[in-house]
This record gives structure tokens, C-alpha cells and sequence, in this order.
């Protein structure tokens, strides 16, 4: 009975571990073709509210008139990307080990926490409008899910692993 707790736990963990990969490595890896990115979603963004296309086309502009006059400043966006890939990496401890490195499914959820007062002090120190922010954010609370997931079910995994030792412990 506990073996069968057990393998569900660790899949259920593995899961949620590669999903939040998945999603890290692809949204870094969206840093590096931004201006085509942009050009697309701004040429292609009638369904979305007039704010938010004016928002779109503003920064597309920026972006475009940035790469023609200075390149060199998208090396920090493919920098961005670079980070979010690495960033995955620290991932596949509790990939192998769950129990041992639920510290960094710790780490992974501070830096979702980090998300917010990033976004709302830097946002409103460069001028990004709140809606924006909010946008920004939620790339934090989207995170925060499968990693407290994860976090939960290593505990409980962890209590599983002690009883076995026939250690007393509790979550």
C-alpha cells in the first residue's frame, strides 16, 4: 500500500517538476525572436482590447527601432533566456531525488514570490503600464502552482520515507 502512495507521489511530483521545466525553458526561449514576436502578435492583435494593441505595437516599435540602431542591446534578452534555461536545470535534482532537494522546489517558489515586487517596482520605475504588471505576475502565481504541488507531495513523500525508517515525524 505504501509502495503504490509512494509511485503515485513520485510521478505526480516528476510531473508537475517537468511541466514547470517545460514552461521555464519556453518562456526564456521567447526572448530570443522578440521582435518577430512582436511584429506577429502586433499585426495580428484586433481580438484584443485598444489599450493593450496600442501597448503591442508601441513596443514592437521600440524594439524594432532598438535592433536597427543598437543590436547589441537584445544580448540582454537572449541573457533572459539564457538565465530561464539554466534557471531549469537546478529542476532535475527533484527530478532524481524529491525528498533530498525539496530545497530547490523552495528556491523555484521564492523566486515566483520574487515575481511581484519585481514587477511593480521596476514596472513603475520604467513606465510599464499596471495592466502589463499584472500580466508579469501572473507568470508567478502560474509557477507557484505545480512547485507548491510538488512541495505538498514531497512532505508527504518525505513522512513516507521517515515511517519506513521508523522514524516519528510529522508534516
Amino acid at each position: 500500500m505504501k509502495d503504490q502512495i509512494e509511485i503515485k507521489l513520485r510521478k505526480k511530483i516528476k510531473s508537475m517538476i517537468i511541466l514547470f521545466m517545460v514552461f521555464l525553458i519556453l518562456s526564456g526561449v521567447t526572448a530570443f525572436p522578440i521582435e518577430r514576436e512582436l511584429k506577429f502578435i502586433s499585426s495580428h492583435s484586433s481580438f484584443l482590447p485598444h489599450v493593450l494593441q496600442n501597448w503591442l505595437i508601441k513596443i514592437y516599435e521600440a524594439v524594432k527601432t532598438t535592433n536597427l540602431q543598437f543590436p547589441y542591446l537584445s544580448y540582454g534578452t537572449d541573457w533572459l533566456a539564457f538565465a530561464h534555461i539554466v534557471i531549469s536545470v537546478i529542476f532535475i535534482g527533484p527530478l532524481k531525488d524529491p525528498v533530498r532537494n525539496i530545497w530547490c522546489i523552495q528556491f523555484g517558489m521564492i523566486a515566483c514570490i520574487m515575481i511581484f515586487p519585481l514587477a511593480f517596482i521596476a514596472g513603475a520605475v520604467r513606465h510599464i503600464p499596471v495592466y502589463w504588471q499584472l500580466i508579469d505576475c501572473s507568470f508567478g502565481v502560474l509557477g507557484l502552482i505545480p512547485l507548491y504541488v510538488c512541495y505538498k507531495n514531497i512532505r508527504v513523500l518525505e513522512v513516507i520515507h521517515n515511517c519506513n525508517k521508523g522514524l516519528n515525524y510529522s508534516v
